[in-house]
């Protein structure tokens, strides 16, 4: 291997691993953003016409994110006490300008000062660069409650094929 191919070889590792980062950086932002009711914040995460589908309750587009983290059912979460927990992303491929990968969650509420874990889920990501950076721009989440839509986010199944669940907003 000669020099050129060192240093190009050196430079794809790099752009990786700043892909890398700027996708976990972008998804762990969620938590803090979401607990916070950072609506149009929120929404920067993804892209102009990026979905959310959360067992059942489908949003496309940025309004329907602002929609979703100005609910009343969202807004009794959080003013409650909350925190949406993310772990460590997985990311499964980057190739180009699209990248997909996938978590867990947890979502702590508080009740008479006690803290409980209310659910657990987990979170098939679809990403794409834009101008503005890595964005969502599908976001598939189930219950992690031995369901089979859950599991098969979990091993790679198609986002499209998991499944739906019932309308519960404020996720």
């Amino acid at each position: 291997m000669n020099h050129e191919e060192s240093l190009a070889g050196l430079a794809e590792r790099v752009q990786r691993l700043e892909d890398e980062l700027a996708i976990i950086r972008k998804l762990t932002a969620y938590g803090p953003l979401v607990d916070a009711g950072e609506a149009d914040a929120v929404a920067a995460l993804w892209t102009e016409d990026g979905e959310y589908d959360v067992e059942g309750w489908r949003m496309i587009g940025r309004a329907d994110l602002r929609t979703m983290v100005r609910s009343e059912s969202h807004q009794d979460i959080i003013t409650g006490g909350s925190a949406h927990f993310f772990g460590p992303a997985h990311i499964e491929r980057i190739e180009g300008e699209e990248a997909t990968a996938v978590c867990e969650s947890i979502l702590v509420r508080n009740e008479d000062g006690r803290f409980y874990i209310w659910r657990a889920g987990v979170h098939r990501i679809e990403l794409r660069r834009t101008d503005e950076g890595w964005c969502v721009s599908r976001r598939v989440t189930r219950p992690l409650n031995g369901s089979v839509e859950g599991r098969r986010l979990l091993t790679g199944m198609p986002a499209s094929a998991a499944g739906a669940g019932t309308d519960r907003p404020g996720r």
